[in-house]
């Protein structure tokens, strides 16, 4: 019988034997440290970088996962914020202070100061396009002694959540004297990186005068490998220590022991267009909803390694099943031989596969079926446009700020940017302006589950699953971070044994 994956809830450490090094990735190197036996880690990318690692970019994402750049604060797994390179702040109308962390020099040994932080973050709101957590905000940022000011537009109780963002990372001056940023040698982190190697590879060696804790590891050898095949064969063969993001259909070819599922932020939703066509009738939009059967989804397409959907927003946040209560809704009517169409996309491997299992379940509910799949680029116009009766989406619910609140208002506000479901329903508004006002915390937290059920209650969405990210880690790796908002991954604790 096959033993079953490891499932994480959030970020976690696990601990497996010894692999052999192969030509694939650096040679292990030994500096005569105790921790980690001087073994460096080989770490088998995903992506490779678009912007040449800009952080004003995703690629901003590769230098947090590597600990090498650093932001003001972090997130706790609940989405609060917690000191970094800021040690503390507070709140002014629409100002927040924050003031510095003292005794931290950058990876070129220059000092962090207020005025380091002003250039990265001015750096950030001036640019075009702006990093995805500003979009929409207006920031100005200024020195007050060892502390910084930013100043926003209108009050603003997610500026904290905002500054954690990678893309809002602090880097030396340096970093910005070219015509792009360049993030070589001008971190904070536990890590410097030293080495890029275009789209191939990047090394990252330990900086010793971290102001943290020391990195257990000597260094990083990042190689960048597209293809989901290769990254789990890289793990198979004892290539790479460390693996990102392994497919579903490799997942099951792999020793067990070595791969962790960790529940993530996104949902898989059935889009209803509630404005015009069929589901514009509340009663058949509930029949859709009694319908579908997501549990058969999770085990047909995503071989059990997916969480059914009880809400929009799933175990990635621990805290949305505890306050969650039950939703009334409508009652579902005949469909009768209602003619429907459904559109999704192939640059996900599995929609098409759910979109056909969601057409088999739906005929047999009463309604017939047409399918619409293309590539993702050829359909989103149409699909904001309302030109189809139901759409099947993998959508990220707490974006970069680690808050619901803006994918909630954005999906399903009526003046929404990405309101596929057409919907304008005045309760759901209310409730999410509200998710969006209201301070950082618990009480937000009750009102974006507020928000939440008033948005089922419309059957406006038909949640069906949860994602999971599934990683590999050799036997041997310690202390190797799961996180679900795929920020971290490579810490100062993280060695090979």
């Amino acid at each position: 019988m096959r033993q079953s994956a490891r499932l994480l809830p959030l970020s976690a450490v696990t601990a497996a034997s010894t692999l052999l090094l192969t030509g694939c990735f650096s040679e292990s190197a030994s500096d005569g440290s105790a921790d980690g036996d001087g073994k460096r880690i080989r770490v088998a990318m995903m992506q490779p970088p678009r912007s040449g690692l800009s952080p004003l970019t995703d690629d901003a994402f590769k230098l947090s996962r590597w600990s090498t750049a650093e932001t003001l604060v972090t997130l706790d797994a609940e989405g609060d914020a917690e000191p970094a390179l800021a040690t503390k702040w507070q709140q002014s109308g629409k100002t927040w202070t924050f003031e510095i962390r003292d005794g931290v020099t950058f990876h070129d040994g220059t000092k962090l100061t207020a005025e380091a932080v002003v250039q990265s973050l001015g750096t950030a709101a001036a640019a075009s396009p702006k990093p995805r957590i500003l979009d929409g905000v207006d920031l100005t940022v200024k020195a007050e002694g060892n502390a910084v000011a930013v100043t926003t537009a209108t009050e603003d109780p997610l500026v904290p959540q905002r500054l954690s963002s990678p893309q809002l990372s602090i880097l030396a001056a340096k970093a910005y004297k070219g015509k792009t940023v360049s993030p070589v040698g001008a971190g904070t982190g536990p890590f410097e990186l030293t080495k890029v190697n275009g789209t191939s590879s990047a090394t990252l060696d330990r900086y010793d005068d971290y102001w943290g804790e020391k990195a257990k590891s000597p260094g990083i050898d990042a190689k960048y490998v597209p293809d989901g095949t290769a990254r789990a064969a890289a793990l198979r063969s004892g290539e790479a220590d460390v693996v990102e993001s392994i497919p579903v259909s490799q997942a099951a070819l792999l020793d067990q022991d070595l791969v962790t599922e960790v529940p993530m932020p996104r949902t898989n939703t059935f889009y209803l267009n509630t404005e015009s066509g069929p589901f514009k009738d509340a009663s058949l939009r509930a029949a859709a909803r009694e319908a579908i059967d997501a549990e058969s989804i999770v085990k047909g397409v995503y071989e059990g390694r997916a969480d059914v959907a009880k809400g929009l927003l799933g175990p990635a946040l621990p805290w949305a099943a505890d306050l969650r209560t039950p939703v009334k809704r409508a009652k579902a009517g005949d469909p009768d031989g209602t003619s429907i169409t459904i559109g999704t996309f192939t640059d996900r491997a599995e929609l098409p596969e759910v979109a056909q299992t969601l057409q088999q379940q739906l005929q047999k509910a009463g309604f017939k079926v047409k399918l619409d799949i293309r590539e993702y680029a050829n359909i989103e116009a149409d699909a904001l446009a309302g030109k189809f009766d139901a759409f099947i989406l993998s959508r990220a619910t707490i974006l970069d700020s680690g808050d619901p609140a803006a994918y909630l208002y954005s999906d399903f506000g009526s003046k929404g940017s990405f309101n596929i479901s057409q919907l304008n329903d005045k309760k759901a508004d209310a409730a999410l302006v509200k998710a969006s006002e209201t301070t950082a915390g618990e009480p937000r937290r009750k009102a974006v589950i507020e928000a939440e059920a008033a948005v089922l209650a419309t059957d406006a969405a038909i949640p069906m699953l949860h994602e999971r990210v599934i990683q590999g880690d050799a036997a041997g790796v310690m202390d190797v971070a799961h996180d679900p908002r795929e920020r971290t991954l490579i810490t100062a604790d993280t060695y090979v044994k």
